[in-house]
């Protein structure tokens, strides 16, 4: 049973993205890139943006996907490039970009810092939903918030690896170290999953989680937030402390990892359906 824990706000939904110039009602992208919404046509649902975070990647949005193209909805998942947060959320702001009518940004982790920014600037994006997922303020970090409350295990699971950076001093990318991958980040999945994951699993630069978030999007778009409450990453405690200062309508799912959208996919739909219906 997932108990709702109501705060200030509503908003959610579903439709697709691709990545074209023409999408949707066939009209071109601006020169911006950016698209305006205006009121929504009866029967026009929200197109649902996916957005992954460190140590994932889109496909771990696979049971999320198929609950909503089940439901009607078209979705896009896009490569979060996981390089450095600017350039993330500037590059997830493009996807949008190219999306006619209503949006509702989703996020993992990490993910949820990229949605918090990329989300600002576009009239069409509707309703964030936070899924066991970073809602920075101005100025504020993963790695800070992370460190917040007690709780992670992340830190000391981490292992560093350099990367080059063209005319720059190498980087530093952050992997989860296998042998305790389980236990850190998906301990409700089976061992024989998790294994696998942790041989395909996205770094992300250590540099990116480091960086200052910009001017959030919360402060304009209505949230809902999936609280994780068994998450090692980010304890739960941080995650209750960012939704109720976002005003997220929140869930908590009792004894979820911090892959919350793999173990626990319906807590995660139903919450992109209550937005849905929040912003008709």
């Amino acid at each position: 049973m997932v108990p709702e824990v109501p705060s200030r706000r509503v908003v959610l939904g579903g439709v697709l993205a691709a990545g074209a110039a023409t999408l949707g009602s066939g009209t071109p992208a601006s020169a911006t890139g950016a698209r305006t919404a205006g009121d929504r046509p009866p029967g026009v649902r929200p197109t649902v943006v996916l957005v992954h975070g460190v140590f994932a990647d889109a496909s771990g949005w696979s049971a999320v996907t198929a609950a909503l193209l089940d439901d009607g909805y078209q979705v896009i998942a896009p490569a979060n490039p996981l390089r450095d947060l600017a350039g993330d959320s500037a590059y997830v702001s493009s996807v949008i970009g190219t999306i006619t009518g209503p949006v509702i940004l989703v996020g993992h982790s990490y993910g949820g810092e990229v949605i918090t920014n990329a989300g600002v600037g576009h009239d069409h994006v509707k309703a964030l939903v936070y899924a066991a997922a970073f809602a920075p303020d101005e100025g504020e970090s993963a790695l800070q918030l992370a460190g917040k409350f007690p709780g992670s295990r992340l830190e000391p699971a981490l292992v560093g690896r350099p990367y080059p950076i063209p005319g720059a001093e190498p980087g530093l990318d952050g992997y989860i170290d296998p042998a305790k991958f389980h236990d850190v980040f998906a301990q409700d999945l089976p061992r024989s999953t998790t294994r696998v994951l942790a041989t395909a699993q996205r770094p992300g630069s250590i540099g990116g989680l480091a960086g200052p978030s910009g001017v959030p999007a919360w402060r304009t778009v209505p949230s809902w937030y999936v609280v994780a409450t068994a998450d090692r990453v980010i304890p739960p405690a941080a995650q209750r402390f960012m939704a109720a200062r976002a005003g997220s309508r929140t869930v908590e799912v009792e004894g979820a990892s911090h892959v919350v959208m793999m173990s626990h996919p319906q807590a995660v739909v139903r919450q992109i359906r209550a937005a849905d219906r929040a912003t008709r």
